[in-house]
Formats: C-alpha cells, structure tokens, sequence
C-alpha cells in the first residue's frame, strides 16, 4: 500500500467480502512501509493477534505497525480493541463495518496520545467510509501523522528522562496486604536497591489488597493499566517488590514484552555486579542458577553461554528440557569450586586460629558503614560507596594495640530484609566465618529512619545462621548526621556506642570497649 493510506478501498472490499462470507472477523497487520505482515482469521466477536516478537518494540513510542479488521454487526471499537492497542502499542487500530451486502461501510480508528496531567491517552476517530483512509488529495494522510504523533510522544518523554540515557527504566511495583505503612518503607528501601543497580526509576506503584491475586498479585485489569501506564512512561522493566513464583512471572510476562523481576532478582543482579573475588562470583552464579532453574518456561531461555559442546543434546529433547540440564550441570559444576574454594578458606583459618588472635566481625545492614569504619580503624582502602552492597568480599585487616596486641577485624557482606534464600545459601560458607569470630560488632546507621528494622532483620539473619548466642557490641554510626540529642538517647535507649565511622576522633570509646573486652574481661552476652 502506499505510504500515505491507512487502507487500501481494494484490500478493504476484499476483508469485507470474505469478512461477510465466512462470518468471521479478519485483520490484517500491516507496517508503515505498507506491507502486510500478518493476516488473522477469529471468530463472529473478535480476532487473536498472535506474537509480535519478531517486531519488537525497542524504544521507541510506538511499534510501527498497524491493525486493521473488520467488524461484523456495527463499527465501533471494543474495549479489547483499545487494549490491545495500548498494550501492543500500535500505530493505531482501525474496524471497518461489513454491511448487509458485503461491502465495507463505515471505520472507526484510534490511536494513542502524547502522555500528560489531565490529557487522555486514546483518541477515536470516526469516518463515513474508507475512502477517507486511502490516501490521495484530501483524505487522511497516515505517513505525515505516524510521523508527527511519534515525534510528539518522543518529545513528551524528552521531559521524563534524558532519552539518550540507556539505563534500564523501572516501575516499581508493590502489591501486599500489609499495612500501607510497611509498603511505603519497604519501597523506599527498593528505590535504593534499583539506584545501587543502575536503574532509572520512573514511577511507583503501591496497592494494599485484602487478598493478593495468585495469577498476577493484583486484578487483570489494574495490572494491564499499569502495564499501559508504564508504557506511555517509556519504561522498560517492572520491578516487583514481592517474590514472584514462576507462575506468576509467565503470566504477567504474558500480558506485556517488558522484562519483569522481583526484589530477590534485583537483588542477586546488584551482587553479580558487585563480585570481585573468584569465590565471591562462583557463589552470585549459583544463587543465581538456583534461583532461574524453576523459572525456565520456554520463553526467553536461551542458555549458550553457560554449556555445550558434545554431548549437549539428547534425542528428543525440547529446548527446554536442554536448558534445564545446562543449568542443573552448572550448579553442580560451580557447587565443586566452592567446596575447594572453602577448603583453602578453612586452611587460611586453621592458620588464624594457631596464631591465637581474637577475631572481631563486623556486621550489620547493607550501607550501614562497615567498609568505611574498616578503612579508619586500620588505614586500608577498601571500596566505599554510599550505595546498598558496594561491597561483597570480606575483608580482614589487623589492628595493633598497646602492649604487643592485636587482633583481626573483618568486614562481611551487609545484610538486608528478606535476603533471598538461594544467596543465603550461596553465602552461608562465606558467612560461616563469623563462627569464629571472638565478637561480633553490629553496626547500625543511626541516620536511618528505618534502623529499628534493620536492626531486627540483621538479628534474624544471626538467628537463621545459628549466632545468635555469639557476643554482640551494639554501635550507631553516621552520628553526625542526626541531632546530638538524638545520639545521646540512642546510648541510652540501646546501651550502645555512637561513632562517626569516617571521623577516627569519634573512635576512642570503641577502640577503649574492644581492649577492655577481649583483654580486660570474660566473654559475656553483653559487651
């Protein structure tokens, strides 16, 4: 078809011809450069429109591609066809009306529009004919309308977000039936984690349900609004603040082409990132392995990079079935290296604990400071940054005291609320270390509105770890960014220190408590 032209009167009166003979509806997908793609024959109310990707809609507003079908009793656009239109993110969707005697009568189209405040997204047009749709001197001219409405969407998003940013761009989603309040945090909290991960956040979404949906954790309909809605944003990725089971990711996954994770991916992703060391990579794989091995569904399961060669395939096999093995032989495989990995850690141990010197670990919630109070007690440099999890691999320095003492102080990887379980595990041999520890120094970052929480999530984890009867000294830290006031009821209130871990002027006391405990008193509950 001309580039000009919706529809062709031709292809027009042929969809209507055989649209009136069969009593069926039948759409035709067409691109802009007028080819028709693809040709659907449905039923009396309505048509499928099958995958579309081979057509992917990349990052621009729109995808290029066009629907137009016939309707058998009246003209009008049903609210699927808006839908699909929205969702699908169509150049726009036409119905042509198939009269008594098989010709076409009258189109209605729609199209979608520029996001804004108090604007609405679809506008439907109606036409007497399709004459108007088929280009020439007067009619409807769609090359110059596609073209100025794309442009218009693109600079709508101009005012978004910086379009040459290639960051990946989130909604951020909570769907619970926990107070609004808890909802409200624990979204703050995932904001940080999508920062510390490189995403662009776009816009959050928190829903309080009686009772969470077990197909798409909310209702069809609020999910496909918030798909649309995410879409007119130019977002490229959900972020679900719960878990989500496999089946729930395949069905909302199904219902949009824009990549969904949860909080235990996104999550797993920061610390892939973040791994420096050998172990610490083999041990982010494997959570991660663990963690897709029952998510595998067929779409999007290509698993090249992970095994092949000969061998690789059995007869009869699906991809599926193919992929599920890799993954399965990789998780054994990566499984071996930390058994050997832990091996040499157990032998740096054995050496540790010949010498006899006393073991302090600190631990505490992921950007709480641990890294940096490591930095000043022993003059290292460590990696710092104000983000969650800038650091995975433990450290161990050593600190001199008067007298000819010293003892090691470690950092451990930082905690956090419901700390996915396959990383948990992946880090238990790593985290196993603390077994050995003469005491554990939880630090707190007292500038946190949510440190109570946090203290409580880090007491769970000690718990799930078996340590909960180990020694514990209590700290505050970032003290100079609350009030003095503040400070001084947390001494009271928790019977604990309060240091800037940045400031060495602010260390004395801390230092003074851990000579006076290892040297100077017996091992207690209470330091």
């Amino acid at each position: 078809m001309p580039s000009s032209a919706v529809v062709t009167l031709e292809l027009a009166r042929q969809l209507a011809a055989l649209s009136s003979t069969l009593g069926r509806q039948i759409g035709v997908l067409i691109n802009r450069r007028g080819t028709v793609l693809q040709v659907m024959v449905g039923d009396s109310g309505g048509i499928f429109i099958p995958s579309l990707e081979d057509h992917p809609l990349g990052r621009k507003a729109l995808r290029g591609l066009r629907l137009i079908h016939t309707h058998l009793k009246d003209k009008n656009l049903t609210r699927d066809d808006l839908t699909d239109l929205a969702l699908l993110r169509l150049d726009l969707i036409a119905a042509i009306a198939v009269r008594a005697d098989g010709q076409p009568g009258a189109v209605q189209m729609a199209h979608l529009l520029p996001t804004g405040e108090d604007r609405k997204k679809i506008e439907i047009m109606d036409f007497p004919d399709t004459g108007y749709l088929a280009g020439g001197h007067g009619a409807f001219d769609f090359g110059e309308f596609v073209s100025a409405l794309e442009g218009e969407m693109e600079r709508q998003r101009l005012f978004e977000f910086d379009q040459t940013d290639k960051r990946e761009r989130a909604i951020l989603i909570s769907v619970s039936a926990r107070p609004k309040y808890e909802l409200e945090e624990s979204m703050e909290e995932l904001k940080e984690l999508a920062g510390s991960s490189g995403v662009l956040v776009l816009g959050t979404v928190i829903q309080r349900l009686k009772e969470v949906n077990p197909k798409y954790l909310m209702g069809e309909g609020k999910i496909k609004d918030l798909v649309i809605d995410a879409l007119d944003k130019g977002a490229t990725l959900l972020v679900f603040d719960q878990d989500l089971g496999p089946s729930q990711i395949k069905s909302i996954t199904d219902l949009t082409e824009l990549k969904v994770i949860d909080r235990s991916q996104l999550i797993l992703d920061i610390f892939a990132k973040r791994a420096g060391t050998r172990e610490g990579k083999v041990q982010v794989e494997l959570a991660q392995l663990k963690y897709l091995l029952p998510r595998l569904t067929g779409k999007g399961t290509a698993m090249s990079r992970l095994m092949g060669g000969i061998g690789g395939r059995g007869p009869g096999e699906s991809k599926l079935e193919i992929d599920r093995r890799r993954v399965r032989d990789r998780i054994h495989f990566l499984e071996r290296q930390l058994k050997a990995l832990s091996l040499a850690r157990k032998q740096r141990k054995q050496r540790r604990v010949e010498k006899g010197l006393p073991i302090v670990s600190i631990v505490g919630y992921t950007n709480a400071g641990k890294s940096t109070l490591l930095n000043t007690l022993t003059r290292s440099s460590t990696t710092v940054e104000g983000r969650m999890f800038a650091t995975l691999d433990t450290a161990s320095r050593r600190i001199r005291f008067p007298r000819e003492r010293e003892l090691i102080i470690t950092d451990t990887v930082g905690f956090i609320r419901d700390l996915p379980k396959d990383l948990m595990a992946a880090f238990r041999a790593t985290l196993e270390e603390l077994e050995d520890a003469t005491l554990l120094l939880h630090l707190v970052d007292a500038s946190n509105p949510r440190f109570p929480q946090q203290i409580d999530s880090v007491l769970k984890i000690l718990e799930d770890l078996g340590l909960s009867k180990k020694p514990r000294l209590l700290v505050f830290n970032k003290v100079d960014m609350v009030p003095g006031q503040e400070a001084a009821a947390l001494r009271t209130r928790y019977g604990a220190l309060t240091i800037s871990a940045r400031d060495p002027s602010t260390l004395g006391p801390l230092l003074e408590r851990l000579e006076h405990y290892i040297w100077g008193e017996p091992a207690g509950q209470t330091v």
